[in-house]
């Protein structure tokens, strides 16, 4: 497809991804609220129950899908219209919301044509198999392909497996949802609309995060530097082309982290309607993936630390959590099932498909594995997240490249490495936490809302990590390689060390972080397995840069530095 059109496809994705959000947000600004964190956790709150409301609707019957999502697009301008409509909403407040949702905008064309920049918009899902990594199942595939029969048959019949014996209740349907509330404005049969749309999904990550840094109240060049490190990096690269539905729940954690984890807190743990929103975030993110629950794990822990809120509160997060996930759990045992293969294979390392119910499996594994096995597995899987012995292959690979001039060996090896371990995949950011340490023991003048902030942020991943070791079952059918997780793990990773380093040392962090970035480009523009009669697209290559260097610009100059969130 010509770049051009590819272009308007892409804007064309935006407006309808952006449109509930954004009236969702405005919404909420004309009727009072003030915190732009708050806002923006609501906008992705209401963009994921509309999309669970789409997949509904479609189940019910195709037609009443499509009308509710005609219904949905005109209903979104018109709020919109109407919450700007005479003026209730400061100006100010305004370009402060505008912010969070440009960076998206160009986060997204960034990702798209970096994506593309050796061409294969031909066959987008395939592409992505390859592009940034090793070569990928196609679990990318799932969501379009379930999609495309609730689009034709809702509740008739009961869907087709997908390669690998996947059922349709195998997987949770959020993405699936997003897809059927856009297909009817505009689809084709190679995929390119729901591979666009796919990474404009996981790239909600950029709100997320936003809401999570302006709700603990870091710098102006913080808040950059972060933005732009985990924009670069293998996490969001590789899991935001390659578009199986795993940074989308990551979104979704973020804008809870952005309640729980910050000053927000304190205030926000008496309010019955943040407990919904909570609650709502949470359920969405488990509607997204079921490894979700190691990224709720640390956060609720590091919320009941700070502040423990009402039984009230419990009680109305408990009713909206069942509101959204019961449905999708009788859909499980009656629509499609048993969908359990999942729960199975990480929390009893049943990697076949058989007859046994999810406790049942459970037990067995545990009994045969006995004491002294299941302790070797918790063992193995810390070790995995270290990397153990195969992070050090790796490692002699890349020395090897470098000293046989093999770039491409060097490149698969560092790929590999950040897209496989935890701790490994912090790379060269990892001298944060040791600069932390460094500061300390000179008692040098800190930054302490940054300095406690980015405590939390590596606190909540070290909680998530050790949870996510003890619930996984273990190696060899479970193994902790971060694609099993939560990524909100590593993206909190990021977030603390650059943090750590800003609080300690502002201005080598500046530089630092930097040179991070540029590394992680250079390692990624490589297309080692490019489509056949593909080569490098100079108009994909100017269109990446260009919105890479808006992104930078609006992160660094937004009008947010002069207030906070809360």
């Amino acid at each position: 497809m010509p770049t051009g059109k590819l272009f308007l496809l892409l804007g064309w994705h935006l407006v309808l991804t952006g449109l509930p959000p954004i009236a969702a947000a405005l919404f909420a600004a004309r009727c009072g609220l003030r915190s732009v964190s708050i806002l923006l956790a609501i906008a992705l709150g209401v963009s994921g129950v509309v999309a669970m409301l789409a997949f509904w609707m479609y189940y019910t019957e195709p037609f009443v899908g499509e009308t509710y999502a005609f219904f949905v697009f005109i209903g979104s301008i018109g709020l919109a219209a109407w919450s700007l409509w005479g003026r209730k909403i400061d100006p100010g407040l305004l370009r402060d919301l505008a912010t969070p949702f440009a960076l998206w905008v160009l986060g997204t064309v960034f990702l798209v044509f970096f994506g593309f920049l050796h061409g294969g918009a031909d066959g987008p899902i395939t592409t992505a198999t390859t592009r940034f990594s090793h070569p990928l199942p196609l679990d990318n595939d799932i969501p379009f392909f379930f999609s495309d029969w609730f689009f034709h048959h809702g509740h008739q019949g009961t869907p087709p497996m997908f390669v690998g014996g996947w059922l349709s209740s195998d997987r949770p349907p959020l993405q699936v949802g997003y897809v059927l509330s856009q297909r009817i404005f505009g689809w084709d049969g190679s995929g390119l609309h729901y591979q666009v749309l796919g990474v404009a999904l996981q790239q909600l990550w950029i709100v997320g995060l936003w809401a999570l840094l302006l709700a603990a109240r870091v710098g102006r060049m913080t808040r950059a530097l972060v933005m732009v490190t985990v924009l670069v990096s293998a996490v969001a690269i590789v899991n935001g082309f390659f578009v199986w539905p795993k940074l989308l729940p990551a979104a979704m954690l973020l804008a809870a982290a952005a309640v729980l984890i910050t000053p927000l807190w304190q205030e926000l743990r008496r309010s019955l309607w943040a407990a919904a929103l909570v609650a709502a975030l949470f359920g969405l993110a488990m509607l997204s993936h079921g490894s979700s629950i190691f990224g709720i794990i640390p956060l609720v822990l590091i919320a009941a630390l700070r502040g423990l809120p009402s039984w009230r509160w419990l009680g109305v997060a408990a009713l909206v959590g069942v509101a959204l996930m019961a449905p999708w759990s009788v859909y499980q045992s009656s629509g499609d099932p048993p969908g359990n293969r999942l729960t199975k294979w990480m929390l009893g390392g049943v990697e076949q498909i058989d007859e046994r119910g999810t406790g049942e499996a459970i037990v067995d594994s545990y009994r045969e594995a006995g004491l002294g096995g299941t302790v070797e597995n918790k063992l193995d899987n810390f070790a995995a997240m270290t990397g153990e012995g195969v992070f050090a292959n790796n490692v002699e690979e890349v020395v090897d490249g470098i000293g046989e001039a093999n770039v491409e060996q060097s490149v698969r090896s560092l790929r590999q490495i950040f897209f496989f371990y935890l701790v490994p995949s912090l790379g060269l950011l990892l001298l944060g936490p040791l600069a932390m340490g460094v500061a300390w023991r000179r008692r040098a003048e800190l930054d302490r809302s940054e300095w406690t902030f980015a405590l939390t942020c590596i606190a909540a991943f070290v909680i998530g990590a050790i949870g996510w070791g003890l619930i996984l079952f273990g190696p060899p059918a479970a193994r902790p390689t971060i694609h099993v997780g939560s990524y909100l793990l590593p993206i909190l990773g990021l977030c603390g060390c650059v943090v750590s380093l800003r609080a300690c040392f502002p201005r080598f962090a500046g530089y630092f972080v930097t040179l991070n970035a540029l590394l992680m480009l250079a390692l990624y523009v490589p297309a080692l397995e490019p489509p056949l009669d593909t080569a490098y697209s100079p108009l994909a290559a100017l269109l990446s840069a260009g919105a890479l260097a808006g992104f930078i610009a609006v992160a660094l100059t937004n009008t947010l530095a002069r207030r906070w969130s809360g």
